[in-house]
């Protein structure tokens, strides 16, 4: 069996020991939320829904009703405006208060009153909590539990139960942690959900714990992970091994500190590795734009090397690996890129072979005879020890490897450009001993485009700006394609400092036309002459790859 093998058949994969179906419990919207740097509007959580809906999760938890008015006003327009097609709507709670009713519980009114047909209420299961932060007995604690779940079912809502610091809880008093999930199951919970709350446990803890509650329970049992020692997945997939149904989580593992368990690679592994099914037959494939689109709506940039959806999960860039994968795709690759929705990339840097420049030259629909194929290898290792870095740079590669090819550049002629700077006192934003100052750049460009001499000059808030709006101006009218192209990110990259103001650098700019983005690279002592190459490359691909469609 090769490894591109292993996105098929689940039922052939299955180990009869594990469950044949687990439930995926998407808490992105509350849980996922708490990570530091995301705060999401009402229309940010209606999208995310949608989203995690496309995917085929079957539960996506709101929040908390009552919590805050921004909770209140969702689950408000959710009843109008989502529309799930495959995910049940959930929403999140506590058990009634110590030595309170449940029939007079705001927290429990709220679940009731906000309209969805599953509720999930949290409640203690280390004794130390009950104790020493609700400072109550534990058959007090056992009770809020068993009370507030039967008060629920009575109300003809599907409950699931969160068992809070169960795994700690377990450690400490085994015999407690069982009374509360056992009170929460008789009293008609679908499903207890252990909770490794401080995220500090490993999968043997894992494993052993949710096989002991499997065995107790009358009811199914979940897992709900953090990753604080980095172990969130593989505890996951223990879980998973020892009898969960369930496994709640978040979309590329956001949440509160180091993020919960991240749910992109465990589907994956469940489905492509230990063939359970976790979403509807055909969703898989669609992981990675999922997560890249979450990631957008939080904006967030996904982690490259993120597996299975990473830009860098199926990139190759040693010789010997992207050699073999020309022959056999399944040498280097775990799985089938596309059974996850992903690619393979072939990177190209000063370690490429022949191999590597064969397949990038394909991917691009260029033909390069021999001879010429290996002056690029030269080429591109004397450029990369002078400080390119083409794998960072895919238009300004592809511009070599084209020139390479015989193309030569039509769209203009440089004769020269000029970039001027005027530095005066003034009303600007900085202050410098009590002296605000203005800076102002104007650059001056001198082009032919078909024998005909064209000069423009461009003013901006920066050389790279001035530059920009020269070129433009000389090509006005010319080429239609560049009005669309915007810069979207520049970067600059001091490469020997030990040379001070003298060092060479590396930028390196990313451009969009709205439908795609690409980045180009420019290498010099000179920032403006670095700058100039890396401009120049990006309004050259746009120019070509519009004349191409």
């Amino acid at each position: 069996m090769t490894s591109q093998d292993s996105t098929i058949s689940r039922a052939a994969r299955r180990d009869e020991a594990w469950p044949a179906v687990v439930d995926i419990y998407d808490t992105t919207l509350r849980d996922g939320s708490q990570l530091e740097g995301i705060s999401l509007t009402v229309d940010d959580k209606l999208r995310i829904a949608r989203e995690i809906d496309r995917l085929g999760v079957a539960y996506i938890e709101g929040g908390w009703p009552g919590a805050n008015p921004k909770d209140d006003e969702f689950f408000r327009r959710a009843r109008s405006e989502l529309d799930l097609s495959t995910s049940q709507f959930v929403a999140f709670g506590s058990t009634r208060r110590a030595k309170g009713k449940v029939d007079s519980d705001q927290t429990l009114a709220n679940l009731v009153g906000a309209g969805t047909d599953v509720v999930c209420i949290v409640g203690k299961c280390w004794d130390y909590h009950v104790t020493e932060a609700l400072n109550t007995t534990l058959e007090e604690g056992v009770a809020m539990v068993a009370d507030s779940v039967e008060y629920l079912v009575a109300e003809g809502k599907r409950v699931l139960f969160d068992a809070e610091h169960f795994f700690d809880g377990y450690r400490r008093n085994p015999e407690f942690s069982l009374r509360v999930v056992e009170a929460a199951a008789m009293a008609g919970a679908e499903c207890v959900v252990l909770c490794d709350t401080n995220g500090g446990s490993l999968p043997p803890d894992i494993e052993s714990a949710v096989r002991d509650v499997a065995g107790h329970v009358d009811c199914s049992v979940g897992i709900h992970l953090h990753n604080d020692t980095g172990c969130g997945i593989a505890n996951a997939l223990a879980a998973v091994r020892a009898g969960a149904t369930q496994v709640q989580g978040t979309i590329n593992g956001y949440g509160e500190r180091v993020g919960n368990c991240d749910l992109v690679p465990i589907i994956a592994n469940l489905e492509l590795k230990m063939g359970v099914a976790a979403l509807p037959e055909g969703r898989v494939e669609l992981l990675t734009s999922v997560a890249h689109n979450i990631a957008d709506m939080v904006n967030f940039t996904v982690d490259a090397q993120q597996p299975y959806v990473g830009t860098s999960a199926f990139a190759h860039k040693a010789g010997l690996h992207t050699s073999a994968l020309n022959r056999r795709p399944d040498a280097y690759e775990h799985v089938a890129p596309d059974a996850v929705g992903n690619g393979t990339r072939v990177l190209v840097s000063e370690m490429a072979g022949r191999a590597s420049l064969e397949m990038k030259a394909a991917e691009i629909g260029v033909e390069i005879e021999p001879d010429k194929l290996t002056e690029v290898i030269e080429t591109l290792k004397s450029l990369e020890h002078s400080g390119y870095h083409f794998e960072a740079a895919d238009a300004s590669f592809e511009l070599l490897l084209r020139g390479a090819a015989g193309w030569v550049q039509s769209f203009f002629e440089l004769e020269s450009f000029r970039v001027s700077m005027d530095h005066r006192s003034g009303s600007g934003a900085r202050a410098w001993n009590h002296v605000t100052v203005d800076v102002d750049t104007e650059a001056t460009v001198k082009l032919r485009v078909d024998g005909e001499r064209r000069v423009a000059v461009g003013e901006g808030n920066g050389p790279v700006n001035a530059l920009d709006a020269a070129v433009r101006g000389a090509l006005n009218g010319i080429y239609p394609a560049l009005d669309a192209v915007v810069l979207t990110d520049f970067k600059v990259r001091v490469l020997d400092t030990e040379k001070g103001t003298g060092a060479v650098t590396r930028v390196l700019l990313e451009s969009s036309d709205g439908r795609r983005t690409w980045s180009t690279i420019g290498v010099s002592e000179n920032i403006i002459e670095a700058s100039w190459q890396a401009l120049i490359d990006s309004l050259v691909y746009a120019m070509l790859t519009a004349e191409a469609s």
